[in-house]
């Protein structure tokens, strides 16, 4: 009787709390330079798979898929636009997104890119990985904070102090917050809890999974609850943490450059004259301030679908007459 309670409890644990069956940790690239990283950037291959494919299950939502491959709703609904969210036919393919430029901040710390919906933690000692993680941010109108500050504090099994403006907006709908919430499942905090060097934010845990990827908070940084218990020992108080607004972001990987398009933070989306150009002024930096000629279609495409996916547009063609 006791083997078949244990096997009952990790059965029902794993379907309340799935773990990540893709890799949150991945190897920096070789050349300081480069930016690009991915499942399979470590094999030495010159161009990394964009992506793979996975199958939906009948009782899958596009949801449960993206927590299972270390994605956001945002990230995985961007990256497959024609599948309803709520309820994929079962045996539909769903692409998943496999690789992504790290964004143009100091590599160490914590980065953490808003348009993104997701953070970077270089974890520094000589490791030559980073580990990144899909996050929620703050609504519109309760914007999460941008530039450096650093891990104030850190707290397992925290309570919750609600501000008076929270409590205020939270009565206009009839839900009436109690001063102090307890620690437990009930508490937005989740089980974990990061305060940052700027009063009143937080990287915390949820008890809201499904808002992960996606701006949905009061200015703080939602994880999924089973990514930030890796996390949380990992990471000291003290710890640098880099908050960037970067939709555009261009890298090289070897000798092809990349740009990667993300949705802005606004409620009306820049025009494309000015998203082209913000592209264009990102690559001549990338390029030793010169403009290559780059692939105008792929530019033009990627800006069009802001999805996220890392775009090759420019090879260097010496370094292709070198390799031969």
């Amino acid at each position: 009787m006791a083997s078949k309670r244990i096997k009952y409890f990790l059965i029902v644990l794993s379907l309340i709390a799935p773990q990540a069956i893709v890799a949150a940790d991945f190897r920096l690239p070789e050349n300081p330079g480069d930016s690009l990283i991915g499942d399979k950037m470590s094999s030495g291959q010159s161009h990394p798979d964009e992506h793979f494919y996975t199958t939906a299950k009948e009782e899958d939502t596009l949801l449960d898929i993206a927590r299972q491959f270390n994605l956001g709703q945002t990230e995985i609904i961007l990256a497959n636009p024609t599948v309803d969210r709520w309820l994929p036919k079962e045996g539909t393919r769903v692409r998943i997104p496999n690789a992504r430029l790290l964004p143009n901040a100091p590599r160490k710390g914590v980065v953490i890119n808003l348009p993104e919906y997701r953070m970077y933690y270089y974890s520094g000692n000589g490791s030559h990985t980073v580990t990144t993680h899909p996050i929620s941010i703050g609504r519109l109108d309760w914007k999460t904070p941008l530039g450096k500050t650093r891990i104030a504090t850190k707290t397992r099994n925290p309570t919750w102090t609600p501000p008076e403006s929270i409590k205020r907006e939270h009565a206009e709908r009839g839900d009436f917050l109690p001063n102090v919430v307890p620690a437990g499942p009930d508490n937005p905090l989740g089980l974990y809890a990061m305060r940052l060097g700027v009063p009143g934010y937080l990287i915390h845990s949820t008890n809201k999974p499904f808002g992960v990827g996606m701006s949905v908070t009061h200015g703080c940084i939602r994880m999924y609850p089973e990514d930030i218990e890796k996390l949380f020992p990992r990471v000291s108080v003290g710890t640098d943490v880099y908050i960037v607004n970067q939709p555009i972001k261009v890298g090289w990987y070897k000798n092809t450059l990349y740009v990667e398009i993300h949705q802005t933070l606004t409620d009306e989306p820049a025009p494309y004259k000015t998203k082209l150009e913000q592209a264009l002024d990102l690559i001549i930096k990338a390029n030793n301030q010169e403009l290559p000629v780059i692939n105008g279609a792929a530019l033009k495409g990627a800006l069009e679908r802001r999805d996220g996916r890392p775009i090759a547009i420019y090879t260097r063609l010496q370094d292709l007459t070198a390799s031969q």
